[in-house]
């Protein structure tokens, strides 16, 4: 068993992702290339965007601080901290509408 604050773990990362010329900062919190299971911290700085990519398999982003806009296509879906989005198979992006982390769990696809 392993225990860890996600709440000082996301402070940090947006510390990290102030100072980062690309705005983000991320950590795999949970699982790896080797197993099916993975949990990432992502932290943006407001209007930072992940550009339009494919979904490795089935996947939820759960929104832990600040607001963001998930795209795919022609439709949005704006979630704040609490939110829990399901991601859409198709490709998308997220943006950071403000200073934002959020946890990616994913379940590759095998």
């Amino acid at each position: 068993m392993r225990k860890f604050s996600l709440d000082a773990q996301v402070r940090e990362h947006l510390r990290q992702a102030a100072a980062a010329s690309n705005g983000r900062s991320a950590q795999t919190v949970y699982g790896g290339h080797e197993q099916a299971l993975r949990q990432t911290l992502i932290a943006l700085t407001a209007q930072t965007v992940l550009s339009d990519h494919e979904n490795p398999g089935e996947a939820t982003l759960l929104v832990l601080r600040g607001r963001v806009r998930l795209t795919c296509r022609e439709d949005a879906w704006e979630a704040m901290a609490g939110d829990l989005l399901v991601m859409p198979h198709d490709r998308h992006g997220v943006e950071a509408l403000e200073d934002s982390a959020v946890l990616l769990t994913v379940t590759k696809r095998r």
